[in-house]
């Protein structure tokens, strides 16, 4: 298993930002990365149908040969990881209980969550929240532009900031001492939100959680690459992969040799 790559999948580019914290903590790891930009947003649709694609594009990546799989996508995560974990016979990790421990670690009063429409009705950070802290406040709100926004590239450009202060000023004067980033979308306009929360507000990003996870599973399964080559990521998207290319070098601030389109 040690040499096999780490699949990760997200409805688009979001879930770059999980790539890039993966390679940052373990660069000697292989990523097969997908995106369903196709298919995007999945923050839209219901919990059926978030779990079909789910288990579409996990199967895409077992037959690749991952040794894991990271569901890089807060409303798959919110629907799809115990089905996922139910199929498949090798570790499958969402983005919720790592992101959920890093908000009651962090936060002494209130806690933000910021979400996709359907990970924000689903619940599934304020539970997975109350089950650690049951007694802290939680402010929830859905911010469905976001993640159009960040795949049409538009990271500092001003109408994104008018979105953010029109979805975050109202939390800000609730008084919410951290949020919780629950896209992975949301990370790629992490410093305009920022800007505009200010810095008395901790903004908690699930990527970062995720990757400190990661690493403990492959310690405790002895799956770390042996590989002393440098390995050659492969990205796969359903749709548009000029486009993936392009906003994707922007975020990762690197060269992305090739895009190909996976057909399932």
């Amino acid at each position: 298993m040690n040499n096999k790559a780490i699949g990760v999948f997200d409805s688009g580019i979001g879930g770059l930002t999980v790539y890039k914290a993966l390679k940052e903590k373990m660069p000697g790891e292989k990523v097969i990365y997908l995106g369903d930009t196709a298919r995007l947003p999945y923050g839209s649709k219901s919990a059926e149908t978030i779990i079909k694609f789910s288990e579409e594009n996990a199967f895409f990546l077992v037959d690749r040969n991952v040794k894991m799989i990271v569901v890089a996508c807060n409303s798959s995560s919110s629907y799809a990881v115990p089905t996922l974990q139910n199929r498949l016979d090798i570790p499958v990790l969402g983005v919720i209980e790592p992101g959920a421990d890093a908000a009651v670690r962090m936060s002494k009063r209130s806690i933000g969550v910021i979400g996709t429409t359907a990970t924000i009705s689903s619940q599934s950070y304020e539970k997975a929240i109350r089950e650690r802290k049951s007694d802290i406040e939680i402010v929830s709100k859905d911010c469905p532009l976001f993640v159009p926004l960040v795949e049409e590239g538009w990271i500092n450009h001003p109408v994104t900031r008018l979105v953010i202060e029109e979805y975050l000023l109202p939390l800000k004067e609730k008084g919410i001492d951290s949020l919780v980033l629950g896209c992975t979308h949301y990370p790629v306009i992490k410093d305009p939100i920022a800007k505009v929360l200010g810095d008395e507000i901790r903004l908690i990003d699930s990527a970062e959680t995720v990757t400190e996870k990661v690493h403990s599973i492959l310690k405790s399964l002895g799956w770390f690459s042996k590989s002393q080559k440098v390995q050659e990521d492969e990205f796969y998207v359903t749709d548009f992969p000029e486009r993936f290319k392009r906003v994707g070098e922007i975020f990762l601030q690197k060269k992305i040799n090739s895009v190909q389109v996976a057909l399932f």
